[in-house]
């Protein structure tokens, strides 16, 4: 069969169809395009068991991601990030079933080389040859270096605020670094504003190019396969942009209809930082899209975004699974990055530890039960946080 079954480009809001091979960023409509596949090819042609017998990458999933020809292939090795069991944080919240997917194992540092990898490798597939992104750091890094390992070139503009390691890794990698006083909205109007005056230049913001998320949702992949073709009862995942948990979502529903797996979906809760939560208070509200939040402020820096293109597409997951999303402060956050250190030896980064607050919140209102099996994704190593741990004097 196929290396990839790709099929059409998609929009969830107004369900037009788009041909998935010209370079397309958003419907017509303004909403993210999403990728499909013809699934029953698969379901005829493949079995679950003869991908779990591929390298551990993340490429394993080949026909259910865009690239068409193995060659267009961009890769650092990316994928298959640890599932680890939580023994000691589990006990002291009270979730012993507590795992952590641990995205700070992966090129760059953080999940964001997923949906780089994916991304390049498909631009580069469709003859792009320059991409342009704005970024909160972490996302522009990868796809800098993933651009630099596809011999394309790069624009990043980032605010003056993003890790200090992001824009040395931009820097080093060689991509063309803006640096803009504001937020990840300020420094989008800046990439926008630089490619009117160029050609041939693809914008990659965040679900403005639809094979990001494709990248992400290996995530999804990931879990079911090594839970053994099964889901967790609840997964958490801190919430910017929300690819992730859009792509998560996506590929749970893409197993289910494989047959690969069966039963109920997890529950899905979006965890954002009280600083900046426009989809709590969407949520909140029961709203099926969210409001710019004012003044937005968290040293989870990578989740403050305070309007997410794909607002609609995350409220629509956790409605759909019956989860939920909640809000953390920046002083729980920062004592439960500790914390989780302290009692299992893994430096996360503010974003995952903003997860791992939500779930000692959940446990004691009773929103997670005593014997559920909990999924937390860290998304990025602490070690690209250093200023998060303060020395003594």
């Amino acid at each position: 069969m196929r290396f990839s079954a790709l099929t059409q480009l998609s929009c969830p809001r107004c369900s037009r169809s788009h041909d998935a091979d010209q370079v397309t960023n958003v419907c017509t409509c303004g909403s993210p395009l999403l990728a499909e596949y013809d699934l029953a090819e698969i379901r005829a042609g493949r079995t679950r068991e003869e991908v779990s017998a591929r390298p551990a990458t993340l490429w394993r999933y080949h026909e259910l991601l865009p690239v068409r020809s193995p060659d267009q292939i961009v890769t650092l090795g990316e994928g298959m990030t640890p599932l680890l069991p939580m023994p000691a944080f589990g006990k002291e919240v009270g979730v012993p079933h507590l795992l952590m997917k641990d995205e700070g194992l992966i090129p760059t540092g953080t999940f964001k080389a997923r949906g780089a990898a994916v991304g390049v490798s498909r631009a580069r597939e469709l003859g792009v040859k320059n991409i342009a992104m704005p970024t909160n750091g972490n996302a522009g890094s990868a796809w800098a270096t993933y651009a630099a390992r596809a011999g394309m070139g790069s624009l990043i503009a980032m605010p003056y605020d993003a890790p200090e390691i992001c824009r040395r890794e931009c820097r080093v990698v060689g991509a063309e670094l803006e640096l803009v006083d504001g937020l990840i909205g300020d420094a989008a109007a800046l990439v926008r504003e630089k490619l009117a005056e160029r050609d041939g230049w693809l914008d990659v913001s965040t679900l403005r190019e639809p094979y990001r998320i494709e990248g992400k949702k290996t995530m999804g992949l990931e879990i079911a396969e090594q839970l053994g073709w099964r889901c967790p009862d609840v997964i958490l995942y801190p919430t910017g942009g929300g690819v992730g948990l859009i792509g998560i979502w996506k590929a749970l529903n893409e197993l289910v209809e494989l047959g690969w797996i069966t039963g109920p979906l997890p529950r899905l809760v979006a965890v954002q930082a009280s600083g900046c939560a426009p989809i709590v208070t969407a949520y909140e509200a029961g709203a099926q899209e969210s409001e710019p939040w004012p003044d937005a402020r968290t040293v989870a820096f990578g989740i403050t975004v305070p309007k997410a293109l794909g607002d609609f597409l995350i409220l629509r997951a956790i409605y759909e699974t019956g989860g939920c999303a909640v809000a953390v402060d920046d002083e729980d956050l920062l004592a439960e990055q500790r914390r989780v250190a302290e009692l299992e030896g893994t430096f996360i980064c503010p974003e995952g530890a903003a997860a791992f607050s939500a779930v000692r919140a959940l446990r004691a209102s009773g929103w997670i039960e005593a014997q559920e099996e909990v999924v937390v994704l860290n998304t990025g190593t602490g070690l690209k946080y250093p200023s998060t741990v303060p020395l003594p004097s």
